[in-house]
Formats: structure tokens, sequence, C-alpha cells
């Protein structure tokens, strides 16, 4: 598996190598500048990529699983629009979980609340959201996902494991703050694409071409059009005999400790 790890150890010797090269043969500088930019291309797409394992263990499915079995998450609330979710998932006798933006639930505690009353799962997915989350310090990160965790806590009453990224997107600094804050990543491997496009046929289509076995699909709970494609998508799992599972069960790991 390619981790920044090793990469990191792999082009510094690549460097040392070549300068050597240059001192006792004087090689062409281009060497240099395909080598850095060899390195900040793979940079690039490994934390960009949650599925890559890159910087951090990221669960985006379950490739195991062989039953009709797949687990739904929602994004970037609590809204106003999280309680049509609920409504959807009652009315299809369906468990989700929800990975919570921390000044959201500051918004709206009485829909989080909700969301524990139904029996769906929490998770953290950072204090601010910030466009900016992915250029934070260690430090900084980990006072978000400890806010964070403060704020779901005084409604689970228990410790929270799960973290998604903002964006997907991980770094060295999240790696670095995950390790002091001991969440596990859950990613997806089926993403809807809602949160860039309001045309709900080409979300729905999306999805489905990508329903699998032991699939994670990430949709958002703040948008109408989401919520359409919801329904939508409910019907399709019922018509072709998939079972909505919980996160928990898909991949045998716990939202919550004592």
């Amino acid at each position: 598996m390619i981790t920044h790890k090793k990469v990191t150890i792999f082009f510094i010797s690549l460097l040392l190598f070549l300068f050597l090269l240059k001192a006792d043969k004087g090689i062409n500088e281009l060497w240099f500048l395909v080598a850095i930019l060899a390195w900040l291309a793979i940079n690039i797409y490994g934390t960009a990529r949650i599925s890559s394992n890159y910087i951090v263990k990221a669960f985006c499915n379950n490739p195991l699983e062989k039953e009709k079995k797949i687990a739904l998450t929602f994004d970037d609330g609590p809204s106003i629009y999280t309680l049509e979710v609920l409504e959807l998932l009652k009315k299809y006798n369906v468990k989700a979980t929800f990975f919570c933006i921390g000044k959201k639930i500051e918004k709206h505690p009485e829909i989080l609340q909700k969301v524990i009353d139904d029996g769906h799962l929490v998770g953290n997915h950072s204090y601010s959201h910030s466009k900016f989350f992915d250029f934070y310090t260690e430090a900084t990160i980990r006072e978000e996902l400890q806010k964070t965790d403060a704020l779901l806590e005084k409604f689970t009453s228990k410790k929270i494991n799960f973290f998604r990224p903002p964006y997907g997107v991980t770094t060295p600094s999240i790696g670095r703050a995950l390790k002091i804050t001991g969440h596990n990543v859950i990613g997806w491997n089926i993403r809807s694409l809602d949160g860039g496009t309001k045309n709900q046929e080409l979300i729905f289509n999306r999805i489905i071409k990508r329903v699998c076995p032991g699939g994670i699909v990430l949709l958002h709970d703040t948008a109408s059009h989401s919520v359409l494609v919801l329904e939508q998508f409910l019907q399709f799992l019922q018509q072709n005999n998939y079972k909505v599972t919980s996160v928990e069960e898909l991949l045998n790991l716990k939202a919550y400790e004592n």
C-alpha cells in the first residue's frame, strides 16, 4: 500500500541520489523538477481521495459483504431538511448515520435530539467545516474534533468514535490529530454529489449505478433536492431487495464508547 510515509522516504532518497549524480556526472536539473512534480501529484491524489488510505486508514465499504446490504450516511447537518430526511427514513424503516457539524449542532440542538431519539447514529464532521480545514494545524484540527465531540456527547452520553473529514480530504495534520483523538475515519464508496448539483436525475442515476453489497452511500441532509432523491433511492433499494444496515453493523465498528 502506498502511504504518505513511504512516499516521503522514497522521494527524499531519490533527491539525495540525484544530488550525488549531479555532483558526480552533472545530470540535467530537469530530473529534479520531474521528481518534485511527481511527488506533488502523488500527494494531491492521496490526500484528496479518502479511499486511498494515503494519510490515514479510512473505512469506505465492506468488500467482504456478499449479501445485499448497504449503509446510508448524511453529511453537513443538522438542518431543517434533516427533519424531512428523518420522516422518510421512518417511513421506510431505515436507520442511518449522520455526520454533524459542530456549529450546526449549536444552531439546531432540537433536531439533533430527534436524530438520536429516532435511533440513528451520529458522528463528527468537524466544528466549522471550513474551506480551509485542510490547511489547519494539528492543534486546531484536534480542537475542532474535541469541541464537536463534546457537543455530540451531550446527546449520546457516550464517546464519539466516528469522524468524517470535511470534503473527504486527509492531510498529515489531520492524521496527527486523529492519533490523539482516536477516531475511526468513515469514508464512502458511493458518492451522490448532491452537494454539488441539484439535478435529481443525475444524482439518482449516479447512485444506483454504484450500488453494491457492502457499500456506504454519501448523501447530504441540507437541501430539498437531496430529500427528493432520497425517497427515490429508498424505493429503488426496496424494489431491488437491498437491506439498509448501520455503519456499525456493516463495518463491525462501534460508533460510541461508554
